[in-house]
């Protein structure tokens, strides 16, 4: 799938298009709580230096909104709402994926030197995590 099947399939999930401004110094891109990110921003977070073939992620929320934006390099976002499935190759630091809570994210494929940030809508909250494929799906039933 592409970035844009990604809203229409994935119930919640969309494609921020993160707004920039570019001019003879280079480019400037940037993310307002309420005006690009659709939250109240309560954390943000960036994973870097992924070892080849590593994977992270591998859970989903409860609570928790995020959105994660490469600000360097590429990975692959796996989505699953518990219905569908999606792999999106996200590429641009302009872009970011919105994952609302209820959706399960695995991250891999991750280019050498990519920095993916993650913006959050809550504080860590172990508790507010499922890490367990198949209770995800019983408890979306």
């Amino acid at each position: 799938m592409t970035a844009s099947d990604v809203e229409r399939y994935l119930k919640g999930c969309r494609i921020i298009r993160i707004p920039s401004v570019q001019d003879e110094r280079g480019a400037l891109a940037f993310a307002e709580a309420h005006h690009v990110i659709p939250f109240a921003v309560e954390r943000v977070f960036w994973i870097y230096n992924v070892p080849d073939g590593a994977c992270r992620g591998g859970h989903a929320h409860w609570t928790c909104d995020e959105v994660l934006i490469p600000v360097s390099g590429a990975l692959t976002v796996v989505l699953d709402d518990g219905q569908l499935r999606c792999d999106i190759r996200m590429e641009r630091c302009d872009e970011g994926v919105l994952i609302p809570a209820g959706v399960w994210c695995e991250l891999r494929d991750f280019a050498p030197g990519t920095v993916l940030m993650v913006i959050a809508s809550q504080p860590y909250q172990p508790e507010g995590y499922v890490h367990d494929y198949k209770e995800f799906i019983k408890r979306k039933k």
